[in-house]
């Protein structure tokens, strides 16, 4: 799979620094790649093109071609799969044990309509930001999940989006149309919530401009405009394509036909089911912007703001991130980085161990921009700093005073405790933003671990290198 802007992601990092810097010949080696990714994104499919291209020139043989697979890869998935295995031919298997599998009703394909219990505001009426605590309720689903998982939400458009679409194509809301693996349905329902309507890609662009017939975008399609189309296309949406190049004559199918299947979006889960038996919670910052001339918003963070009111129901299912675990060891302390949204697993894990009373300690640094009013959790972090479940809790907020203080400022001022802790064993975990913040928390634990290791700049990089492959140094960022 290839993660943010065409890199691989975090767990496959060392094979795919090794594969391409290696000169190992792959004679005699047959493979076929299935790579995952998003259209959305400018390096669609790159981690599993680069991998595919690589071992090819390293001498390895493709049985057969690569499949790209865009977020709905069901189909595509299936073809790819159907097609390796009969090249391979089957092979005798031992017999295996008759397991008893739990029935599971709900899951990503049939996924569970959870009833809103609550629904609140977390930041403050002077906040820059709108931060809400979202509690829904499992009952009923199935569904078991561990501290560190997420949960998929499959969110609606807005109403106000989907009215926007709708003028600027001149279709009709109650035009039947059929959508791929549905069936049969209304245009305004399939906009509403079966297609993404707003995410802007170049295959979208390519598709509406067969339609609309535009020159001008045209050439921004060129292989020598690529610069160009990437300016134009940042920031930009389904709604500007649709009303910059107009199409003189479009029906409800062909629209509905050159769009992609409206993906789930990932939360990380806010709750342990420790402390919350038959419920899930989120930690959901509501994304809204203007841009281009025009106000934005987030699809999902929106629709759980604005739209996801108690006793309404949100359609959910569990998904596993074996990634992003607290030690087996209930005695090993945790070092937990988590500013803004990213405190959301790290409340899992406090509330979890309390619930164990784990011997292990607990040091949480959380950052946001106001102490008056974006210090989310507040209460809770302090009961538990004070009933001794969480060891230490470092803040850091960056609007509170004229120099700008971030999370990994407050590292660097507790560096030889941190080195003291991951000496003694302690697992260190980063949760939250992937451009910026997380990388300044690598950078910054690399400078720790150099400086207090008393290490060169290689050194370092292993050191932090064996704490990955030992599970000691887990990320979940976005």
């Amino acid at each position: 799979s290839t993660w943010g802007e065409g890199e691989p992601p975090e767990t496959a990092e060392t094979f795919y620094n090794e594969l391409m810097s290696t000169d190992l010949s792959l004679a005699g080696l047959e493979f076929a790649v299935c790579a995952l990714g998003d259209t959305s994104y400018e390096q669609f499919c790159q981690t599993g093109k680069d991998v595919d291209a690589r071992l090819e020139k390293l001498g390895a043989k493709r049985i057969t071609e690569r499949v790209d697979c865009d977020v709905d890869y069901d189909e595509s998935y299936a073809g790819w799969n159907k097609n390796v295995w009969s090249i391979l031919g089957s092979a005798e298997v031992g017999k295996v044990a008759d397991v008893i599998v739990p029935e599971q009703i709900y899951d990503r394909k049939n996924p569970f309509p959870a009833e809103v219990i609550s629904n609140q505001l977390l930041s403050g009426d002077h906040s820059n930001k709108e931060t809400i605590h979202v509690e829904l309720s499992l009952d009923g689903s199935g569904f078991e999940y561990l501290p560190g998982d997420v949960l998929a939400v499959l969110p609606n458009n807005a109403k106000d989006v989907v009215d926007s679409v709708l003028a600027a194509t001149g279709l009709a809301a109650n035009t039947r149309i059929e959508v791929k693996n549905v069936g049969k349905t209304s245009l305004g329902d399939a906009l509403t919530s079966l297609v993404d309507i707003t995410a802007l890609s170049r295959k979208i662009v390519n598709l509406w401009q067969e339609i609309c017939g535009s020159e001008e975008l045209a050439a921004l399609l060129k292989d020598t405009a690529k610069s160009e189309f990437k300016e134009w296309s940042e920031g930009r949406q389904i709604i500007d394509l649709l009303e910059n190049y107009p199409a003189e004559s479009i029906t409800a199918q062909q629209f509905i036909d050159i769009l992609r299947k409206l993906p789930p979006r990932l939360y990380s889960i806010a709750s342990s089911p420790k402390a919350h038996p038959g419920e899930v919670h989120l930690t959901v910052a509501a994304v809204r912007y203007d841009i281009h001339g025009r106000s934005r918003k987030g699809v999902a963070s929106t629709y759980l703001a604005d739209d996801a009111l108690k006793g309404s129901k949100v359609l959910v299912y569990v998904h596993p991130n074996k990634n992003f675990r607290l030690p087996e060891n209930d005695n090993t302390s945790v070092i937990m980085v988590g500013p803004g949204t990213g405190i959301a697993p790290f409340r899992a894990f406090i509330e979890d161990r309390a619930e164990t009373e784990c011997a292990g300690e607990n040091w949480l640094f959380f950052g946001d921009q106001n102490y008056n009013e974006d210090f989310l959790y507040q209460t809770e972090l302090q009961d538990y700093l004070k009933e001794g479940y969480l060891s230490r809790l470092d803040v850091a907020f960056s609007r509170d005073q004229p120099e700008k203080i971030y999370v990994q400022h407050k590292m660097l001022e507790n560096a030889s405790e941190i080195w003291r802790w991951l000496e003694t064993g302690a697992h260190f975990y980063v949760c939250g933003d992937a451009s910026r913040m997380a990388k300044d928390v690598h950078d910054t634990l690399l400078r720790i671990i150099e400086t207090q290791g008393d290490m060169n700049a290689d050194d370092a990089a292993a050191y932090l290198t064996a704490l990955k492959k030992d599970k000691r140094y887990q990320r979940d960022v976005y």
